[in-house]
């Protein structure tokens, strides 16, 4: 969702991060910190804070990726990379992939090809990839009932306004899952009550030029006019935080 090249940029020292970051919101809080602890992470904002906020917590951290096979993943996955060994600490994991496929799904969706993504002032609506969350979760969960992880996070928002992202989805494709292996393995989502704004403030001062959240990369960065560039921007202009993206078209989107 090994490392090409560390930031010199905003030189980040990983020993200070605890000082740095508000503490985890619930029900993550509840888990047992000395088990070990999943987080289902892009390249994006929301999940790389909550991974970031996770290694202050917790014994061992595993961030799962699953891949796709969608236009931006390459790109996205280099940020996460970079993200991950800019943040390290001993609590931190190995990056796992988990490949799951879906152009025989999708066949010629503007995810897949990077034909006609959805602009910036497009609504959420325009972004929506059906099963998302279905799929994500199917590989994770069973991931971590395989290797004995007890608890699967992931950073959905308030804002989210997908119907497989809803807080009775989570509950009940968890309870099938587990019903399906005999496992016990919890999701949560301890975002679930804020807003982008509120998770940029938690992690503003941690390395997120190395964040990813772009629909159609351009030379390895963010495009700077689709939807998720909008997003993003917006999210950094109303926290009042300086916005340390590079985006290929650097002028303001319109929305």
């Amino acid at each position: 969702m090994a490392v090409d090249e560390l930031a010199a940029v905003g030189g980040w020292a990983c020993n200070a991060l605890s000082d740095r970051i508000t503490p985890m919101a619930s029900p993550c809080a509840a888990a047992d910190s000395s088990s070990p602890f999943a987080v289902l992470v892009s390249g994006g904002l929301d999940s790389a804070v909550l991974l970031a906020e996770s290694l202050q917590q917790y014994s061992a951290v595993w961030p799962l990726y699953v891949q796709f096979g969608l236009f931006w993943e390459k790109v996205e996955l280099q940020h996460l990379r970079r993200f991950l060994d800019a943040v390290r600490t001993p609590a931190l994991r190995s990056l796992t992939v988990l490949e799951m496929p879906v152009a025989d799904l999708y066949d010629d969706h503007w995810s897949l090809t990077g034909v006609g993504v959805p602009a910036a002032g497009t609504p959420d609506a325009a972004v929506y990839l059906p099963g998302r969350n279905v799929l994500l979760l199917a590989k994770a969960i069973l991931w971590c009932h395989l290797h004995g992880v007890p608890t699967l996070a992931l950073a959905p928002l308030e804002s989210n306004p997908f119907p497989d992202a809803t807080p009775a989805f989570f509950a009940d494709y968890e309870a099938v899952v587990n019903q399906a292996v005999n496992g016990t393995v919890r999701v949560v989502q301890p975002y679930r009550g804020l807003h982008k704004e509120a998770v940029l403030q938690r992690g503003r001062h941690l390395p997120l030029h190395w964040t990813f959240s772009c629909l159609r990369p351009i030379d390895g960065r963010h495009c700077g006019v689709c939807n998720k560039c909008a997003e993003r921007r917006q999210a950094f202009r109303r926290t009042g935080c300086p916005d340390p993206t590079s985006y290929h078209r650097e002028e303001e989107c319109s929305v």
